[in-house]
């Protein structure tokens, strides 16, 4: 084999290789493509800032949902310079810019917990008769709700029918007892009394059915006036 033949070998292998190489350079970056259509990373997004008092443990990139549809992300967390009505958390949500048109309404931000491993998540819900948010400028958020404040709602409910069970303990039964029959005798005396009085009623009702038939047969005798 001369010099020749073995210089076009090296070529048609380094021909072959970066043949290989061009192809499987298109296929990563067809492959980057699709995914990052799929994931929303190549649509057209806004931003709205949403203010917390505390996040709960919200992190970076996690879901903004609306109606249980996944419209964005959280992009970036950072804390204020001055508070705003008690917040001092901002929270900044990219929103695929499709979705605008679902939020020109009366929304609510709020953070919730997802899964058993209580991921945390932007769940936007719409309110009737608010007012329509300004997704330019900064919006009131919902705080999450945590176990730690459903353990105080209960605490404060067993408190509370602690206190109640305390107080009926302290109820003079014998003078509730005594009360309740002095009622239920007067109930029977006005029952009685009801009683005479529908037996009247009914008496007098007899009377003036007997008269009124008396008055009908004159009529058609011709001779009413001889009832008196």
């Amino acid at each position: 084999m001369n010099y020749a033949d073995t210089q076009n070998k090296e070529q048609r292998k380094y021909f072959i290789a970066g043949l290989f190489f061009a192809i499987g350079l298109i296929l990563l970056i067809g492959f980057i493509f699709t995914i990052g259509s799929s994931k929303g990373f190549t649509q057209r997004k806004f931003h709205v800032t949403v203010l917390f008092r505390e996040i709960g443990g919200l992190k970076e990139g996690a879901p903004v949902r609306l109606l249980g549809v996944t419209v964005g992300s959280v992009s970036n967390i950072e804390f204020l310079d001055k508070d705003v009505l008690g917040r001092r958390v901002a929270v900044d949500l990219a929103i695929f810019y499709k979705y605008r048109k679902q939020l020109a309404q009366s929304v609510i931000f709020s953070i919730q917990t997802e899964g058993i491993l209580g991921e945390k998540l932007i769940e936007i819900s719409s309110v009737d008769g608010g007012p329509i948010i300004d997704l330019n400028q900064q919006v009131i958020g919902k705080d999450p709700f945590e176990v730690q404040d459903l353990a105080t709602v209960f605490a404060n409910a067993a408190s509370s029918f602690t206190d109640t069970a305390k107080g009926l303990s302290q109820i003079d039964t014998k003078g509730l007892a005594d009360v309740m029959i002095e009622s239920s005798r007067s109930l029977l005396v006005t029952s009685d009394e009801l009683n005479n009085v529908m037996g009247d009623l009914k008496e007098a009702t007899k009377k003036t059915n007997r008269l009124l038939d008396r008055i009908e047969q004159k009529v058609i005798e011709g001779n009413l006036f001889k009832v008196f």
